[in-house]
């Protein structure tokens, strides 16, 4: 049981889990988890973590589908910063109790701001890391958003 399945059990959430064997030679985790589950990535979504210059938190998460690479542009303005860039991966497993490759926006050790692509609103499920490589959660959008207390914003390239 990881962090973030302990979290959507405590909220009462509807929810999958869908566990797949992971492959340590993947360059992508998150399409792998597509490729291995049989969905379809625009279902399937990557947690990453940003360092915000001029906000009142110096880190925040980014929550994409697998297919898209994040607009940094985008993500600064959805927080309100001054300027987003990707987050020294060490901080970020740091930061959030999980290891690169199975970060999961639910049950971080710290909560950190959080932005959600808006195409997620258009998938009645989604998926995203359950907490561990090999290991993805599946629900609701906007249970995902509550959980984590998200906003929805243009944030993809």
């Amino acid at each position: 049981m990881t962090p973030a399945i302990n979290s959507a059990k405590k909220a009462k959430i509807a929810f999958t889990v869908h566990e797949y064997q992971h492959d340590p030679g993947s360059e992508s985790y998150g399409e792998e988890a597509a490729a291995a589950l049989g969905l379809d990535q625009a279902q399937v979504f990557k947690t990453l973590l940003v360092s915000l210059t001029g906000h009142k938190s110096q880190l925040g998460v980014a929550v994409i589908p697998v297919s898209h690479q994040l607009s940094l542009k985008a993500i600064a303005k959805a927080f309100g910063a001054k300027k987003a860039e990707m987050a020294d991966p060490k901080v970020a497993e740091r930061t959030t109790g999980y290891i690169v490759g199975g970060i999961s926006p639910i049950g971080q050790k710290k909560a950190l701001p959080t932005m959600i692509d808006s195409s997620a609103e258009l998938q009645p499920q989604i998926n995203v890391s359950a907490g561990k490589r090999g290991l993805e959660i599946e629900l609701s959008p906007h249970d995902l958003a509550k959980l984590t207390r998200a906003s929805f914003a243009d944030i993809v390239a």
